[in-house]
């Protein structure tokens, strides 16, 4: 067993003044992921049967994305993206319109939510530390990552990298299966079959995902 009083490796006090407001996140943009996909799609005009063809998803999962039942999780935002021919920032804080961007920590994009396919519980929430900036091929995100029981495996296309912030993140990848801590992180590529979610309760990571 691990001791509790063990000194970490990494100022822990830092990171919780880094991330303790993300649960704060205001309500606002709870909704928008599932708004702006069907915006997005009504532009390209593209039906959402055609939609459910070109991503697999059945049409009633769509209709429950576009209308806030189900929040989407991050990979499934991106398959969404690359079916409708749009960078994965749009979908999941807006296009932007600036050169750069430098996010001060009261001035992060609110928090979103993802759940389960089931819509019944939470899987983790995320916020957007560069929604500004347009045209971007990133998005850098601070996701606090709940434990669930619900496997929902992502393959996609794009590339990740993350870094534990805070708690114990579970990471599966393709057959292996690694438990990582703080200062611990990961990269890899989206294609291969990847699951993350906290061990217990719940963890804080750094995620930058890149089309």
């Amino acid at each position: 067993m691990e001791k509790k009083d063990k000194i970490p490796h990494i100022n822990v006090d830092y990171f919780e003044d880094l991330t303790g407001n993300i649960k704060k996140g205001e309500k606002g943009d709870l909704d928008d992921v599932g708004k702006r996909i069907r915006l997005l799609r009504e532009e390209r005009g593209i039906s959402i049967e055609d939609l459910s063809d070109l991503t697999g998803f059945a049409v009633e999962r769509l209709n429950d994305i576009e209308n806030g039942v189900e929040k989407p999780q991050l990979g499934t935002v991106m398959k969404l993206s690359k079916a409708l021919d749009a960078a994965v920032g749009r979908l999941v804080s807006g296009m932007g319109s600036k050169l750069y961007s430098i996010t001060r920590k009261n001035e992060r994009k609110p928090v979103s939510r993802s759940s389960s396919t089931t819509g019944k519980q939470n899987v983790y929430s995320y916020m957007s530390l560069a929604p500004e900036v347009q045209g971007r091929h990133m998005e850098a995100l601070i996701v606090q990552l709940e434990s669930t029981p619900d496997k929902e495996i992502s393959v996609h296309n794009g590339e990740e990298f993350i870094f534990v912030l805070e708690g114990v993140v579970h990471l599966t990848i393709g057959k292996d299966s690694y438990d990582l801590e703080p200062g611990d992180s990961a990269y890899y590529l989206s294609t291969t079959s990847h699951f993350i979610t906290a061990k217990t309760g719940k963890a804080t990571i750094l995620a930058v995902l890149y089309e």
